[in-house]
């Protein structure tokens, strides 16, 4: 007969207790003062296939996952509750450090590693750090690009530097005003990018890889958004959508336009701009048009509807 103290040498499956021969088959008990089994720590568990109760000891009790918040980035813009400017409002401090020293070198190197990695040593980090970008080096740094451009957009309307006052975006202009603001403040986007013109193709090529355009349309809304907020439009009809819509696919159709531009200050491209917010102009007032006949059929069908005794 061994020693009691010889239990503390036996492996933690010694106290497993045998499958039962049949359902009816009570389960032999465990002591509670037993030197393995400890009910705060194991349970039984039923296979869903199985008749049989089996008590677990491999079943570990996991503490439940509390949900980790996600960073909310808001699709609308509040007077009273405003975010930091773009792109703090995305990136972390390490990853803002890395990216923005790595914009200095877009100019010699492009949308590469090679300038992210450039931008990682002279912010004090190693060449390692690139596993901060999960999606990769070459893609966060064409959206940190294109977002910290919406900030400066931004950060100049306010200043009055664009305008020439400050923006009091409390107050009330006209709505052609509200489009002659439109047109001014693409075309200042656009000219943001005459520094790294020669290297936009690649930036495009990049952002068209399947799971690159989800963040890029996002990023696009994202401008057409502020656009028209920093341009006093205060819609808050079914507008509001259309009109985003029409800015974000001129800005784009003007972006492609600008990498095949020859002319001098780039004028053709300005051109293009006045055409097609023009051409946007003409669609947004047959949308309107569309808007009130449908309305007016609806109404129809439904005083109709209503004189034959149905409950619409």
């Amino acid at each position: 007969m061994s020693h009691p103290g010889c239990l503390l040498r036996r492996p933690a499956i010694a106290c497993i207790a045998p499958k039962p021969a049949s359902p009816r088959t009570s389960i032999p008990s465990v002591g509670a003062s037993g030197p393995f089994c400890k009910q705060a720590s194991y349970f039984q568990t039923q296979c869903p296939r199985s008749r049989y109760l089996y008590p677990s000891l491999t079943c570990f009790r996991r503490p439940k996952n509390r949900p980790v918040p996600l960073q909310y980035v808001r699709s609308y813009h509040s007077e009273f509750h405003p975010l930091p400017d773009p792109p703090a409002d995305t990136y972390t401090l390490e990853q803002s450090a890395i990216l923005s020293t790595a914009l200095k070198h877009i100019p010699e190197y492009g949308f590469s590693t090679k300038a992210v990695i450039m931008g990682a040593r002279e912010a004090g980090y190693l060449d390692v750090s690139l596993q901060l970008f999960p999606r990769g080096g070459e893609f966060e740094l064409v959206l940190y690009w294109l977002a910290s451009r919406r900030g400066l957009l931004k950060q100049k309307v306010e200043s009055g530097e664009i305008f020439g006052q400050k923006d009091d975006a409390g107050g009330s202009i006209t709505p052609a005003e509200v489009d002659q603001r439109v047109r001014t403040l693409i075309m200042e986007r656009l000219k943001m990018n005459t520094e790294i013109i020669h290297h936009w193709q690649d930036a495009l090529a990049i952002m068209s890889l399947p799971p690159h355009v989800p963040p890029s349309l996002c990023e696009l809304y994202r401008l057409s958004s502020d656009i028209l907020y920093l341009a006093n439009d205060r819609s808050v009809d079914a507008s509001w959508y259309t009109r985003r819509i029409s800015v974000a696919t001129i800005y784009a159709s003007a972006d492609i336009n600008m990498t095949e531009d020859v002319s001098p200050g780039f004028s053709a491209t300005m051109e293009f701009v006045d055409r097609r917010i023009n051409d946007a102009d003409a669609v947004t007032d047959t949308l309107s048009d569309v808007k009130r006949y449908m309305g007016y059929v609806a109404g129809s069908v439904v005083a109709a509807g209503r004189s034959w005794g149905m409950k619409v």
